[in-house]
């Protein structure tokens, strides 16, 4: 081997790790906890729990798609779960109540209520879009600022009551089961699928990565970034709203903090997936791999007993890892450059 081809053959090496290393770890933690969890459980792997972990996983998997495409470009969103919550709020808003609750309603007609709450929830994606291109506010600020407006709505919306009653379609969709699995799972591997055929398939999906690889290259390319951006902002508003709706249907309530466990969760599916946080790389495929990491690790350490306390601490020293996976996987890659 010459002097200069040896140079040239150790970047191929290091550009094969930073693309397999994301992609290989989340696989291997997966396997792992499931070979360590049936051992330890006669009840883990069972056709029953495995529908629970898919049932307890999908809500966070339909924000989590949006929050691939966001995250696929380079940005972030911080308002996912206090989108969804606001929007699952205003659902119960538009939903008649038992007396009991002493909350303000404006009840309409089911389709209507549903419609509405769609809306309402694009528009809220379309504020964000606004803020960070046209304005040129940083994503992770705007984000934050509409996470903080989204927490307001729920709590003028509800006022520390909780609502119970929602629109059929949606208490089925959320709640419902159809030959013994959840209806909620179905919705989010339509979700899923969709996510996947979009960014695969799809010029749009081709130029989200293309935005989040780089972004320079992308605009001399004739590619509309702000475009796609905006897109993708609005894009995670509509499935978190959507993700809101059925979820409170799951939980059986609205609340006014329902849903605060969730933007971690939803970051954590996608990073420990395997998607870059530094944009253009992974996909739909990855962020599947992370909400089963994050669905069995969860289910698992609940079928053993483990301190629920020590279960938070098990999470954050996963997403640790994840995250320095992802950024030695980026130095790599540049390295390899």
């Amino acid at each position: 081997m010459t002097a200069s081809a040896e140079p040239a053959h150790k970047g191929g090496i290091k550009r094969f790790l930073a693309e397999q290393m994301r992609n290989i770890a989340p696989v291997f933690t997966l396997l792992a906890l499931i070979v360590f969890f049936s051992t330890q459980s006669p009840v883990f792997f069972s056709w029953a729990n495995a529908l629970n972990i898919l049932a307890n996983a999908s809500i966070t998997g339909i924000i989590a798609v949006g929050l691939t495409f966001v995250i696929l470009t380079a940005e972030i969103d911080l308002s996912v779960a206090a989108v969804a919550n606001a929007i699952g709020i205003t659902m119960a808003f538009f939903t008649m109540q038992p007396e009991y609750v002493n909350i303000t309603t404006f009840p309409l007609p089911g389709l209507i209520a549903l419609v509405l709450t769609v809306i309402a929830a694009f528009g809220i994606g379309s504020i964000n879009a606004f803020g960070v291109t046209v304005i040129g506010i940083p994503s992770f600020i705007m984000t934050l600022a509409m996470m903080q407006i989204a927490d307001g709505i729920s709590a003028v919306l509800v006022r520390g009551q909780i609502a119970y009653n929602f629109p059929e379609l949606i208490t089925t969709l959320g709640g419902g089961t159809i030959y013994g699995i959840r209806w909620s799972i179905i919705v989010c591997v339509l979700f899923l699928l969709v996510g996947h055929l979009v960014l695969t398939y799809t010029r749009f999906g081709r130029y989200v990565y293309m935005v989040g690889g780089n972004r320079e290259a992308a605009e001399y390319s004739g590619v509309n970034v702000r475009l796609i951006i905006a897109s993708v902002m609005i894009i995670s508003a509509v499935c978190s709203g959507i993700a809101g709706m059925l979820g409170v249907a799951y939980f059986g309530s609205a609340q006014q903090n329902g849903f605060n466990d969730f933007l971690l969760t939803a970051i954590a599916a996608v990073v420990v997936g395997g998607t870059s946080l530094f944009g253009g790389r992974g996909g739909i495929g990855n962020t599947i791999i992370g909400l089963l990491v994050l669905g069995v690790l969860n289910n698992g350490l609940d079928l053993i007993n483990i301190d629920s306390f020590l279960k938070i601490l098990i999470r954050g020293l996963i997403l640790l890892a994840a995250l320095v996976i992802n950024v030695y996987a980026q130095k790599l890659k540049e390295s390899a450059v």
